[in-house]
């Protein structure tokens, strides 16, 4: 198989962009990733385009990719869309990774848009109802509660707010979950928000750049107990582009600034027990990136990880294998994920703070960490960086996400 580099890439800022189209934010995002590769429209072999919201949004179901890139001159190439909810983005990635490693195309791009904002806040969270069964809905609802039962807000607690995604009382069954089991607490929790807080604040294109301490995250409204406001990721708007070549093609680019694609892992979940947390999803697919790049997760100098909440941080952390499982929590509080700790948790800021537009999210991350293996990231550089791992996930199915992608880089 051809080994496979990254050569662009590019991130808009996310946010609430109400005056710009999925094509506006498609055109800032490739064009920036064309011209950090260094690249014209005419030199790329292949497309993958990652949208989750358009067609809810706007009734663009099909061929969404081909209208916003054909706009921009791309024409007579192999386009795929991808939709594999919060983790289309990344799933785009792998699709790019794979046709170059199968001697497809010499010089492929990925790119994920989403508009998720609206005058009508229902019509936006719509978005998000049909990443579960919806067969199975209640079934799956119930299942999740069923995980954290004896573990209750205490009495005094406020009301959680009424409108929200219905991945955040996902992941707050989730926390429950782990309180029951490790004694996860409320503060380790606001450890993780406030340090994502603090990261993003040093983050220009992050959606939210103010910091919060843990106690103010703790004082926050609540959106689903035992997670506040702070702790969960907003709607958002925004893209993210990147270029990838051969091995073959590599002359062709700046080898200084390219970065090697160690390992560009997909997984489902399997039928396990709630509480069996060494075969989940994360944790699978980790142990088989990590095999693929031939490194170990003592090796990873800085990781973005899919923080669709801070319970979302304290799980990945567990199943990437930067400290046992239950051990999560701890870990945030005590700074071990901050910049200047051993791990260097999102250091762009994560979904909660760098903004969530979910088709675009997993090239997001695969944005900052390039950023900080190539030592492009300002101050919020992790020194010296030299393996870089980024987990997307997408969907509920069962106990868990319903998929999963690992992307592993290293310096070329």
């Amino acid at each position: 198989m051809e080994d496979v580099y990254l050569v662009g890439i590019s991130m808009t800022p996310f946010g609430k962009f109400l005056d710009k189209s999925v094509k506006d934010l498609t055109r800032d995002a490739v064009d920036g990733a064309l011209s950090d590769a260094g690249i014209a429209v005419g030199d790329v072999g292949a497309a993958w385009f990652a949208n989750t919201t358009q067609g809810v949004m706007e009734g663009q179901y099909c061929v969404p990719g081909e209208m916003a890139l054909r706009d921009m001159g791309f024409e007579g190439i192999a386009m795929t869309n991808v939709e594999n909810a919060c983790a289309s983005a990344s799933t785009a990635f792998n699709g790019a990774v794979t046709a170059i490693r199968a001697g497809v195309t010499d010089i492929a791009l990925a790119v994920g848009v989403d508009k998720m904002y609206d005058m009508n806040k229902a019509k936006s969270f719509a978005v998000f109802d049909g990443a579960t069964d919806v067969h199975r809905r209640e079934e799956t609802f119930a299942r999740l509660l069923e995980m954290g039962e004896g573990v209750e807000p205490p009495p005094e607690d406020p009301a959680s707010n009424q409108q929200r995604s219905p991945f955040m009382d996902v992941y707050a069954c989730f926390a429950r979950q782990h309180m029951k089991l490790f004694g996860l607490t409320e503060r380790q929790l606001a450890a993780v928000s406030a340090k994502n807080h603090w990261h993003s604040a040093r983050n220009p294109k992050a959606q939210f750049r103010f910091e919060a301490s843990i106690d103010e995250v703790l004082a926050a409204r609540r959106i689903a107990w035992p997670l506040t406001l702070p702790m969960c990721s907003p709607i958002s708007d925004g893209g993210a582009a990147a270029i990838l070549c051969s091995k073959s093609a590599l002359d062709r680019f700046d080898k200084i600034r390219a970065l090697r694609v160690l390992a560009s892992v997909m997984g489902t979940g399997i039928n396990r027990a709630p509480d069996d947390l060494e075969n989940h999803i994360t944790r699978r697919a980790a142990l088989r990136a990590y095999q693929q790049a031939g490194i170990s997760p003592d090796d990873i100098d800085v990781a973005e990880v899919h923080d669709a909440t801070a319970m979302g941080e304290v799980t990945q952390s567990e199943s990437l294998g930067f400290c046992a499982i239950g051990e999560g929590g701890r870990l945030a509080e005590q700074g071990e994920t901050r910049l200047g700790g051993r791990i260097p948790i999102n250091p762009s800021g994560g979904l909660e703070s760098k903004g969530h537009p979910i088709g675009a999210t997993g090239l997001g991350q695969i944005y900052e960490l390039g950023l900080q293996l190539r030592n492009e990231a300002g101050e919020r550089q992790v020194e010296d960086a030299r393996f870089a791992i980024a987990e997307n996930g997408g969907g509920i199915y069962g106990i868990e996400e319903a998929t999963c992608c690992i992307t592993v880089l290293g310096r070329a």
